[in-house]
């Protein structure tokens, strides 16, 4: 018997050998299918179908006025609009109604929201300010853009100190109302325990209530870029010789449908293009700070 499980011992040790001296092959890695994104998630389908419904706006446009169910006087071509906008170019005022809007507008978002986070910071942030301030900004916040027109006119006169006050409160209470109640919202416990590690006061902000309330920001900010824009024609109208809301009064004072339409239109492009510029710096901040 004991012959035999010698025996026995011996193969099993040969054949352990055996396996060790054989390399083990690895099993084949198959690759992991990628997710396919939905098709209205694919950035080229967004692209293209944002200009959808713009195109089939242009062209019912262009059928109403080319069979005359709309009468020219009334409501005039697309081509019309564009031959009375290369007509402002040609005499290079374009140009120069562009610029002042976008400057005035780009002055007035700077200043309101650069106010509007600081009244943020003191209403999110202290229970005084809340008390204090919180009733009165909702009052403010209630009253019409062409309610301050004459205030502003008998206060700062007519200039583009009024037209900038105008454009500065627009885009304050976007920002104020976004980042206020965000900062009210933010973790007890996520403050409570940045305090246990001897935070206070401005890094206490910065590195716990300051990033928990970024995307509010940037809300904010979208939604002030916005409201400038709208408040823009209404500041135009103190007065100003120049700029796109300039031209909208003016051309309904000549007549001019067609420098209407153009006005609109340079609008809610230049609208649209600030938005864009705003979305890429929304990506770049949220990447920074979540």
């Amino acid at each position: 018997m004991s012959g035999d499980t010698t025996a026995v011992a011996r193969a099993t040790d040969s054949a352990g050998a055996a396996q060790q001296r054989t390399p083990l092959r690895p099993s084949p890695v198959r690759p992991v299918a990628r997710p396919v994104a939905p098709l209205w998630s694919r950035t080229w389908v967004k692209v293209a179908g944002g200009f959808i419904v713009p195109l089939i706006v242009i062209a019912a446009w262009q059928f109403v006025t080319a069979s005359g169910i709309v009468p020219p006087y009334r409501l005039p071509g697309p081509w019309s609009v564009i031959e009375a906008g290369a007509e402002l170019v040609q005499r290079g005022e374009l140009s120069m109604h562009i610029a002042i809007s976008v400057q005035r507008v780009f002055i007035g978002f700077v200043i309101g929201s650069l106010i509007a986070l600081a009244f943020a910071a003191v209403v999110g942030l202290s229970q005084a300010g809340n008390v204090l301030l919180a009733p009165i900004l909702v009052a403010v916040r209630a009253v019409p853009s062409l309610a301050w027109v004459p205030l502003l006119i008998l206060w700062l006169k007519v200039g583009e100190e009024s037209k900038i006050t105008l454009i500065a409160i627009g885009a304050f209470f976007p920002v104020y109302t976004t980042v206020a109640d965000a900062l009210r919202q933010v973790n007890p416990q996520l403050v409570e325990a940045g305090r246990t590690f001897g935070l206070r006061g401005w890094s206490l902000f910065r590195t716990v209530q300051l990033p928990a309330v970024v995307p509010s920001v940037v809300s904010g900010l979208r939604l002030a870029l916005a409201q400038a824009w709208l408040f823009l024609v209404a500041a135009e109208l103190l007065g100003a010789s120049m700029g796109l809301g300039w031209m909208l009064s003016d051309s309904q004072t000549s007549g001019r449908v067609d420098r209407i339409l153009l006005s609109i239109v340079l609008l809610a492009l230049l609208g649209t293009i600030t938005n864009a510029i705003l979305v890429l710096f929304e990506r770049a901040v949220l990447k920074r700070w979540m």
